[in-house]
Parts: structure tokens; C-alpha cells; sequence
């Protein structure tokens, strides 16, 4: 289960052997990955939220049985011919008490969700009536029992309405509200810290000149969990041994998930798994074959109490950290609260001819729909140092390894949702 559990065990950062397959690596992730504790909350509370036990209706839908629309409730026992009379005795709204009870031959007006009274047998719509003073004339043939919602037709008390795992979405939480639910029992938000490592991280422009460049990791993933409605906390961590293992050692206990950028690889200064590996993490897989991101690590750390920390490492390349997050991260943040799925990957036709790779690629492309089907183009600058591209991709697609793609192939794509 444990890919290379040394630092000796990969010399360097090629093409080496022993390197995992993407699908391997996500399974590895689910795999490991437990599930965090649950917690209850407010139902007004929970917008997608994932849902750490089941719930059932501790009542019936609808409550009691009630008219449909506005009209007449009519006692008769046998269908209604045109040009029926009844005598009109009263009238019910809806959250009024019901006291009255119909005889045959008698009717009361009623209005939509009304509790039907005593002795009802069908329900005559307002537009099929002629209204006089002390009685009512049905127009058109009337079926007994039409327009009556029956107590416990739509939810019947005890009925699941939401399973283990779901994710309440705008629509659950008004079905939920309408059985009368106030609290749920979910998934607990795991607490997760960003660890930004380099010294290369300009602070203004005038920094630029001594050869720093601007940061786009940490607002790359600031607004990534921003978008899945989660905070992260940020830390910024110089390139030195001593300091990424003193950083590292302060966050194992405080959080469930470590998220890093840069010093993942095998250069000199990159202290990322050296200093995670001598703290007591332990090593799940350290590279993909992938591009970009193949020196990527996941390790994990088991503390007293059983609980654990996870450490993600991502290069510092932002396309790369952008993939990570969309493939990797996300798969991670699922299983934290009982998602221990695969990604929903779609499916288009490439409009033009790749080039084969050794590795499996990811690349940036914008996907539109023409003549029912699904089309795929490639943007330019792939390159892992860029960005730019991001204005207009709305798919991520894989392009399986050591294969020629040609126009018309069709590929998996994860559309963009963020």
C-alpha cells in the first residue's frame, strides 16, 4: 500500500520507475482518507452540507387532507352530472379550524390547502361553479374525489427523505423544512491549512527587481475553497530545513488537512517531504505520472488519539497547484465528510490532432456543444507555469500517455465549476 516510505527510495525527478498511475493515486486518497466526526446543526445552516446520518418524516405529507384549489367542497354519493345543485353552508381558509361536517347534497367553499371537512367526497374547482346566494350549481361532470390531496401521499411519518452521504442542495432543504426538520447531523468542515513555501515570493513591485515573482498559489487557493464555501488558513514558510519542519510540526496537531506549494521535488531546497517524513508522517505515494504535478505527495499522520492529519503536497507550478486542487483536493475534501467517490468525469470529441506524451496530461481546453455532441479545443500555453488560459477554459481533459490524439477522439473532461 506504501509507495517509498525513505527518502532514499527516488533518486531523482525524471522519468524514473516505480512512479503511480493518476487512478492509482485517487484511489490511494480514498482509501486513507477517514471520514471526519459529525456535528448538528441548523437546517438554515446546512446549504451543502453532506449528511452524516440518515432522516426520516416524523410526519405525514401532507398533514391532513386538503383541497387543491380554490373552489367547493361537496358531499355526494355518486359522480356529479352537469347542472347539479348543492346547498352552500359555509366557508374554510386555510390554517382555520374545521368544525363544520357536510351531509349529502351540501357544500362549503374552500380555499387551496384547506383541511377538508367531515363528510367530504370530492372537490368542485371554482371555475366549473355557478354561485348564488344560499346554493351552488356544478357545471360539468365532477368525478368523486377530485382535486382532494390525501393525507401522506407525497411523505408518508417515518419515510427516508435523506440518506447518509447526500449533499443538501437548495431544493433538499426546502423539502426538509416542508416535513418540518429544524436540525441535521452532518460532516464536520475539515479545518485545513495552505502552506506556501519559497523565498522567491514577491511582496510589491519593487521586489521584482531582485528576481521575486508575485504569488498566484495562495490566492489560487484561497478562492478555490472560498468557492466550496470553506476558509483556509494561509501560511508563508521560507526555504529552510529547520523552518518548513517547526512550521509542520505546529499544524500536524491543530489541523485535519495540510495543503503545500513548492519544495516537493528533489532540489536543494526542497524541504517539503524531508521535514514531513522526520516529523512522523507517513508516506502514501510521492509522484504520478502525470502532467503537470508528478512530484506530488500525499502522506498522512496518526496522532494519540487516532485522529489524523493529512498532508498534501503539491509543486509550486501553478497550473500544476490548479490541477491538484481540481483533481486532488477536491477528491480529498469529498472523503473527509463520507464521499468516497470518483470524480464525474463527461466526454467530448477533440476537434484537432495531439501530440502523444509519456506522461498522462491534463490539459486546459473550452468545451462547447455543436450539433448535439460535445467539442473539444485545446488552448495555448499548457506550460505549468501558466495561467493565463484559465480566462477561458471551462474543462479540464485527460489525455491518456504515449498515444498520438486525433480529431474526432473522444476524451474524459471535469468541467470547471469554480
Amino acid at each position: 500500500m506504501n509507495q517509498a516510505l525513505t527518502p532514499e527510495a527516488h533518486s531523482g525527478c525524471g522519468a524514473e520507475k516505480g512512479l503511480i498511475s493518476v487512478d492509482e493515486a485517487l484511489q490511494m486518497i480514498m482509501d486513507q482518507t477517514q471520514s471526519l466526526g459529525a456535528e448538528t446543526i441548523l437546517l438554515n445552516q446546512a446549504l451543502h452540507r453532506y449528511l452524516a446520518a440518515p432522516i426520516h418524516s416524523a410526519i405525514n405529507l401532507p398533514l391532513f387532507s386538503q383541497s387543491a384549489v380554490d373552489g367547493y367542497a361537496i358531499c355526494a354519493n355518486q359522480e356529479i352530472l352537469p347542472n347539479t345543485a348543492f346547498e352552500l353552508i359555509g366557508e374554510i381558509r386555510a390554517g382555520q379550524p374545521v368544525e363544520l361536517e357536510l351531509k349529502e347534497g351540501q357544500a362549503l367553499r374552500i380555499f387551496t390547502g384547506a383541511k377538508i371537512p367531515a363528510g367530504t367526497t370530492t372537490v368542485a374547482r371554482q371555475e366549473i361553479i355557478q354561485l348564488h346566494p344560499q346554493h351552488i350549481v356544478v357545471v360539468k361532470n365532477l368525478a368523486l374525489h377530485s382535486d382532494i390531496r390525501d393525507i401522506g401521499e407525497e411523505v408518508s411519518q417515518g419515510q427516508l427523505l435523506a440518506s447518509t452521504g447526500q449533499q443538501l442542495s437548495v431544493g433538499a432543504i426546502a423539502s426538509l423544512s416542508m416535513a418540518g426538520v429544524k436540525h441535521v447531523t452532518v460532516f464536520r468542515y475539515p479545518k485545513i491549512a495552505v502552506v506556501i513555501t519559497g523565498d522567491e515570493v514577491a511582496e510589491t513591485v519593487d521586489d521584482l527587481s531582485s528576481g521575486k515573482i508575485f504569488d498566484a498559489n495562495a490566492p489560487l487557493i484561497q478562492a478555490w475553497f472560498q468557492s466550496h464555501r470553506h476558509s483556509v488558513d494561509i501560511f508563508h514558510v521560507e526555504d529552510t530545513h529547520l523552518a518548513v519542519t517547526a512550521l509542520f510540526n505546529q499544524l500536524k496537531d491543530q489541523y485535519d488537512a495540510v495543503i503545500s506549494t513548492g519544495g516537493v521535488s528533489v532540489g536543494d531546497y526542497d524541504f517539503v517531504r524531508p521535514a514531513a517524513l522526520k516529523l512522523g508522517f507517513q508516506q502514501i505515494f510521492w509522484k504520478v505520472k502525470q502532467k503537470p504535478g508528478k512530484p506530488m505527495l500525499f502522506a498522512l499522520f496518526q496522532r494519540e488519539d487516532q485522529t489524523r492529519c493529512i498532508l498534501i503536497g503539491l509543486p509550486g507550478n501553478p497550473a500544476a497547484v490548479y490541477m491538484g486542487m481540481q483533481i486532488y483536493v477536491s477528491t480529498i475534501l469529498a472523503a473527509l465528510q463520507g464521499q468516497k467517490k470518483h470524480l464525474r468525469w463527461g466526454s467530448g470529441a477533440m476537434q484537432h490532432d495531439l501530440k502523444p506524451d509519456a506522461r498522462e496530461r491534463f490539459l486546459r481546453m473550452n468545451a462547447v456543444f455543436e450539433n448535439g455532441r460535445l467539442q473539444l479545443s485545446s488552448l495555448d500555453k499548457q506550460q505549468s507555469h501558466m495561467l493565463s488560459n484559465l480566462m477561458h477554459a471551462n474543462c479540464i481533459v485527460r489525455v491518456p500517455a504515449g498515444e498520438p490524439i486525433h480529431a474526432g477522439q473522444v476524451l474524459p473532461a471535469l468541467f470547471i465549476q469554480n
